[in-house]
C-alpha cells in the first residue's frame, strides 16, 4: 500500500469518524486523553484473534462480533464499498455457506496505530489455508474505534 493511499485512508477514515459522532457526550472543558497504545494492541490483538477463533470454528455470525453491529458499518471488498452489518454478516454467509469454504484464517504482519484516544488503524495480512477449495490470502485496512467501552472495527478495506 502506498503511502499516499495511507494518507488518503486515514483522511477518510478521520472524516468518517467525525461523521459518526462521538460514543460519550464531551464537555467542552473536557481534554481528551492521550492515546493508550499497549492497551490499544492487546485489545485489538484479543479482538482480530477471537475473530480468527470463531471464523475457524465456523461461526461467521461469532467471527461478525468484532465489528460495529450498524448500519453505519463500511466494508469495502471486490465488490466496491458496502454499508451495514447484517448486510456484511449476510455477504460472508453468501460467500462462506460451509466449513470447506471458510477454511482455517489467520492474520499477520500486522500493523497496529493509534490515530486518537478511541481509534486505530490497523493494516495487516490475511489468509485462508483451503485445502479442498484452493487457499485465498490478501491485505486489509482496519479502522477501528473504541464503543461503548469496545474496541470494532467501524470500516473495512479488504483485497
Amino acid at each position: 500500500m502506498t503511502k499516499t493511499f495511507q494518507q488518503l485512508f486515514v483522511a477518510a477514515a478521520l472524516a468518517a469518524l467525525s461523521a459518526c459522532g462521538s460514543p460519550q457526550p464531551q464537555t467542552p472543558t473536557a481534554t481528551p486523553a492521550a492515546p493508550r497504545p499497549a492497551s490499544t494492541q492487546t485489545a485489538i490483538r484479543a479482538v482480530l484473534a477471537d475473530q480468527a477463533t470463531a471464523w475457524n470454528r465456523g461461526d461467521v455470525a461469532g467471527y461478525m462480533q468484532g465489528y460495529w453491529q450498524s448500519d453505519s458499518l463500511l466494508f469495502i471488498g471486490k465488490n466496491g464499498p458496502q454499508r451495514g452489518w447484517q448486510r456484511t454478516l449476510d455477504n460472508y454467509r453468501q460467500s462462506y455457506p460451509d466449513a470447506a469454504a471458510m477454511g482455517q484464517l489467520d492474520f499477520n504482519q500486522l500493523r497496529i496505530t493509534p490515530i486518537g484516544p478511541n481509534a486505530a488503524h490497523v493494516v495487516g495480512h490475511w489468509h485462508l489455508a483451503r485445502p479442498q477449495k484452493g487457499d485465498l490470502q490478501g491485505w486489509f485496512t482496519l479502522l477501528f474505534r473504541e464503543i461503548d467501552g469496545r474496541w470494532v472495527i467501524v470500516a473495512d478495506h479488504s483485497s
